[in-house]
């Protein structure tokens, strides 16, 4: 499967906030950077974040473009609230291993009325 192809079961999974089923695209010792958070390793604990996060907020993500350069997809995306971001896979026999994703931690906080870290 290409990296695009991933990326896009990855948001359709997403979507549907399941927390197992995502965890489940990534590889055993994986790691995911939200860079406006400490980066998270291993798939038990970035399926813990995405539990979490999905029980905190109600999130979507709609896909404004979908880039692939070998190994790597590029995702940029927005969500219903204005809310816009980018997300970058490196994708390994099929599995991620490695996200790093770029999007404003204080909008999403005040948009979902969290409370401010």
């Amino acid at each position: 499967m290409r990296p695009r192809d991933l990326v896009r079961l990855w948001v359709d999974t997403f979507n549907r906030a399941d927390a197992d089923a995502l965890a489940a695209f990534y590889m055993e010792d994986a790691v995911n950077h939200q860079v406006a958070n400490p980066p998270v390793e291993g798939r038990a604990a970035i399926r813990d974040l995405f539990a979490r996060e999905f029980a905190a907020a109600k999130m979507v993500c709609i896909v404004e473009n979908i880039f692939e350069d070998g190994d790597w997809a590029i995702l940029e995306w927005r969500d219903p609230l204005g809310l816009r971001g980018c997300g970058f896979f490196k994708v390994e026999n099929g599995k991620i291993t490695f996200q790093r994703g770029y999007w404003d931690k204080l909008s999403f906080l005040k948009m979902h009325r969290l409370p401010i870290e």
